[in-house]
């Protein structure tokens, strides 16, 4: 059976937000976000969808060569995946695509992993949830705890992550 691959993209944009974030987590990358190529062309995740307004979030596809992540830290993961997660992988992300207008980022949920209670909202993600979420629809891996709880240093510990960079992102693409 081919073995394709996913990328794990985990940055620290240094941002206020990432600021704050880092104060709870004591993490160095507080950002995740799944890539399907290398190269870091597709690259998805919530988080701004205009780089000047931080409460303007939700889903979006990443420019990794622009805005906040021009000067951003990161370290980029491989994990080998069949094709048949593949096909539930891509399907996910089409579903989130064709309906990108709707979705929000999950501020509450925040709070929610700090207080250790999931927060459910409609439409809602944060970038770990998001991600965590994708990776569970398409059957590549499990968690111990919910969706709502998963943080990027949960996804950090998946068992089989080759890691393939770390340093500026913009000396990875």
């Amino acid at each position: 059976m081919r073995q394709e691959h996913i990328y794990l993209l985990f940055t620290n944009t240094g941002t206020l937000l990432t600021k704050a974030i880092r104060l709870y987590t004591k993490a160095e990358y507080n950002h995740v976000s799944l890539a399907l190529d290398l190269e870091l062309n597709e690259v998805y995740s919530f988080g701004r969808k205009h780089f000047r307004n931080p409460f303007w979030g939700g889903f979006v596809k990443e420019r990794t060569e622009e805005g906040l992540f021009q000067n951003a830290d990161c370290l980029i993961y491989a994990y080998a995946i069949d094709p048949k997660q593949s096909k539930k992988l891509k399907r996910a992300l089409a579903f989130f695509k064709s309906r990108q207008n709707s979705y929000h980022y999950n501020f509450l949920g925040l709070f929610g992993v700090i207080l250790n209670k999931p927060i459910q909202r409609s439409n809602a993600y944060f970038c770990s949830q998001f991600v965590a979420s994708l990776l569970m629809e398409a059957e590549i891996t499990s968690f111990n705890k919910p969706p709502e709880l998963i943080t990027p240093q949960d996804i950090q510990q998946i068992p089989g992550l080759i890691s393939v960079y770390r340093g500026k992102i913009q000396d990875a693409v």
